[in-house]
């Protein structure tokens, strides 16, 4: 059995069994332990190979987990010390339990280990000490789970639970807050899978978001889920907290004005990665498995198609006069963070949907053949 499948255990027992632990290897003498990494290679477990790690980014629960690193690199982890021994990284993320398969919720402490795990541990690049900011205690998330090992996460903050710690603010709709898919298991469709998972669980919910910047990874799994489910195009939204209508900015609508242009371009580059870092301690990843054969590289958008949108969006924000009007847009009447329940969001036109906007426009000149029919007609009139 692994540690997520042990009994469950408190945070208080998990903080107080790793302090002892620790303040008995720095109490003096004793016989030496080691941890076999592999049939050839050990560590040894002494009071500079391990040091407490904080679990989550609440000051009231003070949560700490024990971790042992290689000497001459503290910000590696190798093991961790769970439910009385040592276990490595990778036992820490496997199950035996059969019934552990696809998303599953996080409700017992060893699965919020496993998304700090995930979250701050694996996917950390060399060139950074962190990759995320540490979750709440209370977070509400999914992990994904796949042939017996946690392959992802996503995490939520729901309508009216507090933006922060330090005010009252709530958010004013659902957001997906954090996605992540393990580099072995990107390109699969998991992160395509994951925002699927998150919308129909808001299926009553008017207005969604997904919580900003977005990366290039998750732009490219929110274009293919929006071209396969056109239901969410008006419901989807880039959002900040609160959530309120002037800091929201429609998916669709950025992706047919070209505003992820850019990221696009570095996502269907050779060095893509599938995670970012957000400056308001959210991050949003994603798993992207672009269709094959797709431009990413075309215009979205152009000519007057484009202008129409933009003065939607400006209608929508509140910048454009209400009695300016666009015919065939779609526009709706601008909406802002105190009516949020007033009415549905502004819906791009159908006809400019991703193919019809990438598809080429036919030619003005006439068939081959024609001009010289006519030419042929006027030197006939001329003779007569």
């Amino acid at each position: 059995m692994y540690p997520v499948d042990l009994p469950a255990v408190e945070d208080t027992h998990l903080t107080s069994v790793s302090e002892l632990y620790l303040s008995s290897l720095e109490s003096g003498p004793h016989n030496e332990e080691w941890f076999e990494l592999s049939h050839t290679s050990k560590v040894a477990i002494t009071a500079n190979n391990v040091r407490l790690l904080q679990l989550f980014d609440d000051h009231q629960s003070d949560c700490t987990l024990l971790a042992l690193h290689p000497p001459n690199d503290p910000t590696q982890v190798l093991a961790l010390y769970l439910q009385d021994r040592w276990w490595s990284v990778d036992d820490a993320l496997r199950t035996c339990c059969k019934d552990r398969h696809g998303l599953i919720s996080v409700q017992s402490l060893m699965e919020r280990v496993i998304v700090f795990l995930l979250s701050q541990v694996l996917e950390r690049s060399p060139q950074e000490k962190t990759l995320f900011s540490l979750h709440p205690r209370t977070e509400s998330g999914k992990l994904l789970w796949r042939d017996g090992q946690a392959v992802g996460f996503y995490t939520i903050k729901h309508k009216g639970s507090l933006c922060d710690g330090w005010s009252s603010r709530c958010y004013l709709l659902p957001a997906l807050d954090t996605l992540l898919v393990r580099r072995g298991w990107r390109r699969r469709g998991l992160g395509l899978l994951m925002l699927q998972d998150f919308c129909c669980s808001f299926s009553t919910e008017e207005v969604l978001g997904v919580s900003a910047p977005l990366s290039p990874s998750m732009v490219a799994v929110c274009r293919r889920f929006l071209q396969q489910h056109e239901e969410h195009l008006e419901s989807l939204y880039e959002v900040e907290a609160p959530g309120g209508w002037t800091q929201r900015r429609n998916i669709w609508l950025s992706i047919q004005l070209g505003r992820y242009t850019s990221c696009i371009k570095e996502e269907s580059g050779p060095a893509s990665g599938d995670t970012q870092k957000n400056n308001d301690s959210s991050l949003t990843s994603g798993d992207p498995t672009p269709e094959r054969g797709s431009d990413v590289d075309a215009p979205l958008v152009t000519g007057s198609s484009a202008q129409q949108l933009e003065l939607c969006a400006q209608r929508r924000a509140g910048r454009a006069p209400p009695s300016s009007s666009v015919s065939g847009t779609g526009c709706c009447p601008a909406a802002h963070a105190e009516d949020l329940d007033s009415g549905p969001p502004c819906r791009p036109p159908k006809s400019l949907n991703m193919k019809q906007a990438l598809k080429p426009k036919p030619s003005v000149s006439a068939e081959p053949g024609e001009g010289e029919g006519e030419r042929r007609n006027a030197k006939r009139v001329r003779r007569t």
